[in-house]
């Protein structure tokens, strides 16, 4: 690639969810040009939240006790000074929220009304419509990008490979109608990976099919240090009714009096923690994952807490339980743990910036480190805003072209098989379902590495492939129990282990060749 091409670039978001649209609407007036995978809006997990996002707004709340709930939740390895950050910073993110026009619910003294979510300590959480906040957001995040002349959004450009030149990214390759068309290189000074999560590596899950590792594979193929892989948070209460992915059933149900029973109606989680239902979700995934393989089921029943008002309080989910043939004002809804949030992601610092130079992350992409082992409930939509932001703040103003960033065509460009990656693609999910799930031990995840040795496939596949490897090695390395990584082997926590991991590609690839 051309110097003269780099000189060209401007800035380039890689992702169309909630931390990429409100990265670039905290960039105007400067130019920005968005790649996102599938129409704004769609395709991401953000739009899909149902809980809302954490933040502490109310007179009786406080940002130390936030803090103090996060790094519970975390498991020994939260980040305190970056936590202490987006805590401290959420308040005012929600307000940039409302200015976008998100239409947080309110009390009859126009409040925010507040919601509580496991492991909080406190009513703390901003929702929408009972369980409709990610939709809302995004639609009022859609449309002020519309609206807004300095951002240019291309949709339905699936990107595959970053470009780097003296150990800066440079740019972008991306393909046209979702990794079908040609090849387009997009010269960059800034890059901002804001691609989501990796649920879509795990054949039941929450995350819709573009969660599938992709920006943080590439970000691992050039070069960038990859922290946390290997710890996967999995909802608790996925309706396990055979939908991929799976519709989610918010933990503000439980927050709301639901409860976890058997086939037999026995509450097993009154057993297992004190807080029983409202017990961190790793804990709670384990219980219900126990109930099932031993063949007694997992259900929600919300009948006695929620019943006749379930329609109203919670639409989204009464309108996924109905299209199933179940009416949840009447009958336990089925449940089942499903990979829900990547802990894990692209090491950042608290402006976003990556392990190289001219490159950021933000949302479930990055690892800020403010998750530690185990997110806390509707943390999720605070990181993302937050450090979204602080992307804005901290590229530099020499990286503002005067126009949007103009693709060149790659002529000549090899075809991928698609077929066959889709092929790759569900084999992997099953793989990672099958030994790099709720419970992992030594074998099965020796197993699974030995099996990704042999797959090879385009660059997107390469992308996941890249990303499985890093969150199934670091399972192996990690020879304990903590948070969202549990392992049967080593079901403890041990000291030695109490600190974040972090891994490049290449080094994982000659630790990998050793081991299989």
């Amino acid at each position: 690639m051309s110097t003269n091409g780099v000189e060209k670039g401007g800035i380039v978001i890689i992702g169309g969810g909630l931390a990429g649209l409100f990265c670039a609407l905290k960039l105007s007036p400067r130019p920005v040009t968005v790649l996102a995978a599938a129409p704004i809006g769609e395709g991401a997990s953000s739009a899909w939240a149902q809980g809302g996002i954490a933040a502490a707004v109310s007179d009786e709340d406080s940002a130390e006790e936030h803090l103090a709930d996060t790094i519970a939740a975390g498991a020994g390895i939260v980040d305190v000074d970056m936590a202490r950050l987006m805590v401290q910073e959420g308040p005012e993110r929600v307000h940039d929220l409302l200015a976008y026009g998100v239409p947080f619910d309110r009390d009859l003294e126009g409040r925010l009304a507040l919601s509580r979510e496991a492991a909080h300590s406190q009513r703390r959480i901003v929702r929408v419509g009972g369980d409709m906040a990610g939709r809302a957001i995004m639609e009022a995040l859609v449309a002020a990008v519309r609206r807004t002349p300095s951002i240019t959004v291309i949709e339905n450009l699936q990107a595959e490979r970053l470009l780097v030149e003296d150990g800066a990214v440079c740019g972008v390759v991306a393909r046209a109608d979702r990794g079908q068309g040609a090849r387009l290189r997009f010269p960059a000074r800034a890059v901002a990976i804001c691609t989501g999560g990796i649920g879509h590596l795990y054949r039941l899950t929450t995350n819709p099919s573009e969660a599938s590792g992709t920006g943080t594979g590439m970000a691992a193929r050039a070069g960038a240090v990859i922290a946390d892989a290997e710890f996967v948070q999995f909802h608790p209460t996925a309706l396990d009714v055979g939908r991929d992915p799976a519709p989610l059933a918010t933990e503000a149900l439980r927050g709301d009096g639901a409860t976890l029973i058997n086939r037999d109606g026995d509450r097993f989680m009154q057993a297992i923690h004190p807080d029983a239902e409202l017990a961190p979700r790793d804990i709670v995934a384990r219980g219900i994952f126990a109930e099932i393989e031993a063949g007694r089921g997992a259900f929600l029943d919300c009948r006695q807490a929620i019943g006749d008002h379930f329609p109203q309080m919670f639409p989204t989910v009464y309108r996924h339980c109905m299209e199933a043939g179940i009416d949840p004002v009447t009958a336990p809804i089925p449940v089942a743990p499903a990979a829900h949030y990547h802990m894990g992601g692209i090491w950042t610092d608290a402006d976003g910036r990556t392990s190289l130079k001219g490159l950021y992350a933000a949302g479930e992409a990055a690892c800020t480190g403010v998750h530690g082992a185990n997110r806390l409930a509707s943390n999720s939509l605070l990181e993302a805003v937050v450090f979204a932001a602080r992307i804005a703040q901290a590229i530099p103003s020499s990286n503002v072209g005067s126009a949007p960033t103009e693709p060149i065509v790659e002529e000549g460009a090899s075809a991928d098989n698609h077929e066959a990656d889709r092929r790759i693609m569900a084999d992997l999910r099953n793989i990672m379902n099958r030994n790099v799930g709720v419970l992992r031990e030594s074998a099965g995840l020796t197993e699974a590495l030995r099996a990704m040795s042999t797959m090879r496939g385009g660059d997107s596949i390469e992308n996941s492939l890249a990303v499985a490897r890093l969150v199934t090695l670091g399972a192996l390395l990690r020879e304990e129990s903590r948070g969202g990584h549990f392992r049967s082997d080593f079901p403890a926590e041990q000291q030695a282990f109490e600190r974040r991991s972090a891994l490049k590609l290449a080094d994982a690839e000659t630790m990998i060749a050793d081991i299989i």
